[in-house]
């Protein structure tokens, strides 16, 4: 008797074979990821197939991210992978300035998320269209219960605090630069750092009094920093823009992830975090 093999059968056939031939790949700070079965059991089978019906294929993917979506995106990460059964996202986090050089230089990625449009302009030839999935502003980062006073930019000027910023090639270190100089403020930070997280690192250790990080990197460490606003008329507003990374061998999963963020779910997500809608 002869088999009549449907389309259904090798749908759920290659999914399987798929799923077994995943090299699960682990996830930056996740450390509840699951590893996948790989003689292809039943659940393995299940989430690929439940992966191509949410239209989103199942993939390992690597983001390139912003050093400021450090934590978010962690967040971001494991509430995608549950609604995408078969996906597994590895971050890579940075300030974007080195981002867009591992992209120049081919290092293998899917997705690119930067934490300025100049950044992301620069590499626009190997990358799909961007867009916008956040917003954010800067705040003055100081040590628990500000211990210098620090109300505002000007006090920033004081030689007698050790002030740190980003580099001026990192987008907060170029922000930082953008609203100092509009406030004719002139800052002789002790370092410059290659990202804003490391901005925040050296005012948690207290190896800087004040700092001017990202408002969600200031709440990621509030039982550690201060967070000082700075008013909307001397601030500058943060934009960050996500694309797709031509050469990527995951072109469908990456513009799903990309897409994703934009989404309800992903907008929640990023906006409990403290970022502002795009």
């Amino acid at each position: 008797m002869s088999l009549t093999h449907t389309p259904a059968r090798r749908r759920t056939a290659a999914a399987v074979l798929t799923a077994a031939l995943l090299v699960p790949l682990a996830a930056c700070g996740n450390s509840d990821d699951t590893k996948e079965d790989a003689a292809g059991s039943s659940g393995s089978a299940s989430a690929s197939a439940t992966g191509s019906a949410s239209g989103a294929p199942a993939a390992d993917l690597i983001v390139l991210a912003a050093a400021s979506l450090t934590d978010v995106f962690k967040t971001a990460g494991a509430a995608y992978e549950k609604s995408h059964p078969g996906t597994k996202l590895t971050f890579s986090f940075a300030g974007s300035q080195e981002l867009v050089a591992q992209v120049s230089q081919g290092s293998r990625a899917d997705v690119l998320v930067t934490a300025d449009t100049k950044s992301m302009d620069k590499v626009k030839a190997d990358t799909g269209t961007p867009a916008i999935i956040a917003k954010n502003r800067l705040v003055i980062a100081t040590g628990e219960g500000n211990p210098f006073k620090v109300d505002d930019l000007k006090d920033l000027a004081d030689t007698k605090l050790k002030v740190v910023l980003a580099a001026p090639e990192v987008p907060a270190g170029k922000y930082s630069k953008q609203i100092l100089d509009a406030q004719k403020v002139t800052v002789k930070p002790v370092s410059q750092e290659p990202n804003v997280r490391a901005v925040l690192s050296k005012v948690e250790l207290g190896e800087a009094d004040a700092g001017l990080v990202y408002k969600t990197d200031a709440a990621s460490a509030a039982d550690k920093v201060d967070a000082v606003e700075i008013p909307d008329d001397q601030n500058a507003i943060a934009k960050y823009p996500a694309a797709t990374i031509k050469d990527s061998k995951n072109a469908e999963a990456a513009a799903a992830f990309v897409a994703w963020l934009s989404s309800p779910e992903g907008q929640k997500i990023l906006q409990d975090a403290g970022f502002q809608k795009p």
